[in-house]
């Protein structure tokens, strides 16, 4: 019996949209990759001219922060709206969205490219901010790009794109997976659970391919064995839950708008309001020896290794990223949390002097993640897959736990789902006539 050239092409029909469906993943994944490999090397580059520049003038930051934040925000405000902030709301509201052009208001390849250039210049001028959640956006972005080739799956693409923005921005898979469930949908797709993991495997094997296995804070074998240090679980869980909470209401404050004539102020004068933000952090700067600045990760690694430390760090880097958050210039709070988390178990050392300095760190850091974004299982896998710690599994585990219910008390929403509600609300709902005239 022959095979008909119509024999031939029933099987082609059948597997070639898996197959172009599976490859646009892909393709996502390995274009997120490189972008979170660029991100990276592009914010590590502005830190260190920075750096270079205040060791050659030690009262720069009184200048250039101020003024590269009122910067910022007015090209942000001007040219991309959508590029403020930390990115991750952005997507969150996109993701809920059902018109395309609204979507792409939020998730476009231009205000990703924007989100790049606009991180690195808040970076340049000593701004306390991440780029782990640009990187989501910039991830959503490139998939959304992509889903024009596949439209009817484009909330399945953003969450892909962002579950990969995570996974290579921190060279942390299973956190990229979990954040994709956990914060981005908050449920688990059997139809799109595959597709996100391949998008995640090929960014991560992007990064890898490109900087090679590491850990972002190094290796750390500190342990606590099952007794009275434990007691330090609870402790590291409701200071730094409660403090992660605190923050979380701080921002959500602010994009609500302060009463009165403060409010008004603000709305009015947004770029002098930044500029005053800057000097705030100039100010939080100098008071800790200069090491609010940029993201967090050199100070978490140095805290993690045991060595010394400013007191006032872990504090001042909470003001610090607080103000270059509600500045409205475009960053995250993903590493600068984790800074402050190390910097707080950092002071708790004091306290509790017979638990490592390092376990400290590492349940502070989970902690205090899990209180600014109510997202308690991304928060400890992506501690235990950058400390690369398994000793600590479960004690990092529980200190999540912790922050998360105390954070709750004070917070009682997660602040970037919290935060994606305005972009929602700025979309503009037809009216009857409208709805009339296209019926």
């Amino acid at each position: 019996m022959g095979f008909t050239a119509e024999g031939w092409a029933r099987p082609f029909h059948l597997w070639w949209p898996k197959l172009h469906r599976r490859s646009l993943f892909v393709l996502g994944g390995v274009a997120t990759g490189g972008a979170a490999v660029g991100m990276a090397a592009l914010a590590d580059e502005a830190q260190a001219l920075f750096a270079a520049a205040c060791h050659l003038w030690s009262a720069l930051p009184f200048l250039l922060t101020p003024a590269g934040f009122a910067l910022a925000v007015g090209l942000t405000r001007r040219f991309v709206p959508s590029a403020a902030g930390s990115g991750i709301p952005q997507v969150i509201a996109a993701h809920h969205m059902e018109d395309p052009d609204a979507r792409g208001g939020l998730v476009s390849i231009r205000a990703g490219l924007a989100k790049i250039g606009l991180l690195a210049l808040g970076l340049l001028a000593g701004a306390s901010a991440g780029r782990e959640g640009p990187t989501v956006q910039v991830g959503a972005a490139i998939m959304f790009a992509l889903a024009r080739l596949e439209p009817h799956r484009q909330p399945g693409l953003l969450v892909a794109g962002s579950a990969a923005g995570i996974a290579a921005a921190f060279n942390a898979p299973l956190a990229g997976i979990v954040f994709g469930i956990e914060e981005m949908s908050r449920s688990f797709e059997v139809r799109t659970s595959g597709l996100v993991l391949a998008t995640v495997i090929a960014a991560g094997l992007t990064s890898l391919a490109i900087l090679g296995d590491y850990t972002s804070f190094g290796t750390t074998a500190v342990a606590m064995p099952f007794g009275r240090l434990w007691l330090a679980i609870p402790v590291a869980g409701v200071v730094c839950g409660a403090l992660g909470g605190l923050f979380s209401r701080i921002l959500i404050a602010a994009a609500r708008g302060l009463p009165a004539v403060p409010g008004r102020l603000i709305r009015r004068h947004p770029v002098a309001f930044a500029a005053l933000c800057g000097l705030g952090v100039a100010l939080c700067g100098a008071a800790a020896g200069g090491t609010v600045f940029g993201t967090g990760y050199a100070q978490s690694t140095t805290i993690l290794a045991g060595q010394a430390m400013p007191w006032a760090f872990g504090p001042l880097k909470l003001v610090a990223t607080a103000l270059s958050s509600i500045s409205g210039i475009p960053g995250g709070i993903f590493s600068p949390s984790l800074a402050v988390g190390a910097g707080i178990g950092y002071d708790l050392h004091a306290l509790m002097p017979g638990v490592p300095v390092a376990a400290l760190a590492i349940l502070c850091m989970a902690a205090y993640l899990a209180g600014v974004v109510q997202a308690p299982m991304t928060s400890f896998v992506i501690v235990g897959e950058m400390t690369a710690n398994h000793a600590l599994t479960f004690p990092i585990m529980l200190a999540a736990v912790i922050g998360f219910a105390t954070s709750r008390l004070i917070c009682p929403e997660g602040v970037y789902h919290v935060l994606s509600r305005n972009y929602v609300a700025a979309v503009p709902v037809p009216s009857p006539k409208t709805t009339e005239a296209a019926d």
